[in-house]
């Protein structure tokens, strides 16, 4: 069956919050992604399957040529098919088309094969300072794409 793939596309709460907590293992927390999104990103993209959000993707932005990945995630069921590397590609196309001249994301480090090789990220010097510690044997960053 074939998969769409939508920048800015019309999304519940719900199905963001369940997909979210299903892809990092954690309870559903019940975000107002609505609002998040709106408030925050310069757009994002839905993946769907006979209607069924199986794939989103949130961009966020400076105001200004700098875009970001975040909350790459895939249902399950979806994964390892290429769902995930064509998020990014969407959501790259929707940055260079609002004006952006970058595309920046962090990840885990099993990650790399897919930011790399399959997305075509390339390795930058960056650091992190963690603002909040996350309680021992879990982490607060993404681990799951597809």
């Amino acid at each position: 069956m074939d998969i769409t793939y939508e920048w800015r596309g019309d999304f519940e709460n719900g199905a963001v919050d369940a997909l979210h907590a299903e892809g990092f293992g954690h309870a559903r927390e019940d975000t107002d992604w609505q609002t998040r999104l709106h408030r925050h990103s310069l757009g994002w993209v839905c993946a769907r399957r006979a209607g069924r959000l199986v794939g989103f993707v949130n961009v966020a932005w400076d105001g200004g040529v700098h875009a970001f990945v975040l909350d790459t995630m895939v249902a399950p069921d979806a994964r390892e098919s290429g769902v995930g590397t064509a998020l990014v590609a969407a959501a790259a196309r929707g940055a260079r088309a609002a004006g952006c001249e970058w595309l920046h994301v962090d990840f885990e480090e099993h990650l790399r094969p897919f930011y790399f090789d399959a997305c075509g990220f390339r390795p930058t010097e960056a650091g992190l300072i963690a603002l909040r510690t996350a309680p021992a044997g879990t982490s607060r960053r993404p681990s799951r794409t597809g």
